[in-house]
């Protein structure tokens, strides 16, 4: 476990980091390699986590930002900001499995948090979290994200957001009010 220095880089993805991309997200969601971090879905989804057309469409897309985190000019994590009105939305969230659990995940959302609040203005960040997945709800709990008990569906039938191996998938709507 490697602790969080201050060596890290904030940028925005480009269409040429969409490779690398996928498959940090896929890293730490999907397959073995996902069990080296805590954040791991391999046991209730099988499948992919994101396509490159997923990424590329969060990184072109004129009210989103795929905030992209460099350690020594690797790519060690990312996040989605979207601009929704007063809030923004915050998704895709990936920390190479190999870096969780040092304190790393802390200091990417605080900067997600602020970057949206400067850039945008906006008033609470959201996001959604499959209901079913309660260490990594109680994780963003002790960073000030309330449960809502507002669910929408998982997409069942949809490969393109995985292949669940349980039948009671859905997501919970998390909010934060941004000071």
């Amino acid at each position: 476990m490697e602790t969080v220095s201050t060596d890290l880089t904030f940028r925005d993805a480009t269409d040429g980091d969409v490779d690398v991309l996928v498959a940090l997200i896929e890293s730490a969601y999907r397959g073995d390699s996902s069990r080296a971090g805590w954040t791991t879905e391999a046991d209730i989804l099988e499948g992919q986590r994101i396509d490159a057309e997923g990424v590329l469409g969060v990184v072109t897309s004129p009210d989103s930002r795929l905030l992209t985190v460099e350690r020594d000019g690797t790519v060690v994590a990312c996040c989605q900001l979207q601009h929704r009105g007063d809030h923004a939305y915050f998704g895709m969230f990936a920390v190479s499995p190999a870096l969780q659990g040092g304190g790393l995940g802390k200091v990417i959302i605080a900067e997600a948090e602020r970057t949206a609040r400067e850039n945008w203005g906006v008033t609470e960040m959201h996001m959604t979290v499959i209901s079913v997945r309660e260490d990594l709800i109680a994780w963003y709990e002790r960073r000030g994200y309330r449960r809502t008990g507002r669910m929408t569906p998982f997409p069942y039938g949809d490969e393109r957001f995985g292949v669940p191996k349980r039948d009671d998938l859905r997501f919970e709507l998390l909010v934060k009010p941004l000071a």
